[in-house]
């Protein structure tokens, strides 16, 4: 069991204290971000074990890169990207290995070529939209991501980015507006 640490010491300081192997500021890094950690992994994962294991993974992966946190940003933004990108790589093994649950819980393994035409609408759709995004200005693409895929408030967004919330909402609606004239370009039949 961990014991509870409490310091008023900087989050760049005790990333530099942990990347220099002092456990304690290790601990600290770990209470005072665990929660938040496990919520961008449950937004992003839409479930509670994957978030879990995904919490797990990105502590391991803070202890791993922690000495490489410059400071150019603040300590939660950092922090933020190594939790993406853990996601992310979750849902890129998830997707070259896909498995299915029995009602019992055992996984099964689907066979090549299982999916339906359905799935393949589905992701060309997503490739559409992913590449209409990538399009985006990246202040619009950040907004939309952070806000519309991750599920963040447009104050955590206005934080995470270091605007004010009329900024984050500005970004979003002009995000929305390009995304629908880039998608309804690729398929005019969509503004009936």
């Amino acid at each position: 069991m961990m014991r509870e640490v409490k310091s008023d010491r900087p989050d760049a300081e005790l990333a530099r204290l942990a990347a220099g192997g002092d456990a304690a500021a290790f601990e600290e890094i770990h209470s005072r971000y665990r929660r938040y950690v496990y919520g961008i992994a449950l937004r992003m994962t839409g479930n509670e074990a994957d978030a879990e294991d995904l919490t797990q993974e990105a502590f391991v992966a803070v202890l791993r890169w922690v000495g490489r946190f410059r400071g150019e940003a603040s300590f939660t933004t950092w922090l933020y990207r190594l939790v993406v990108n853990q996601v992310r790589m979750h849902f890129r093994y998830r997707r070259s290995r896909p498995e299915e649950q029995t009602s019992d819980g055992e996984l099964l393994e689907r066979p090549p070529g299982a999916a339906g035409r359905a799935d393949s609408r589905q992701v060309i759709d997503r490739l559409a939209i992913e590449k209409a995004m990538r399009r985006l200005p990246p202040g619009y693409r950040a907004a939309f991501i952070l806000h519309d895929v991750e599920g963040h408030d447009h104050e955590e967004v206005a934080r995470l980015m270091g605007w004010k919330a009329g900024t984050s909402k500005s970004q979003l609606h002009r995000a929305r507006v390009g995304l629908r004239e880039r998608l309804s370009a690729r398929a005019p039949a969509l503004q009936n």
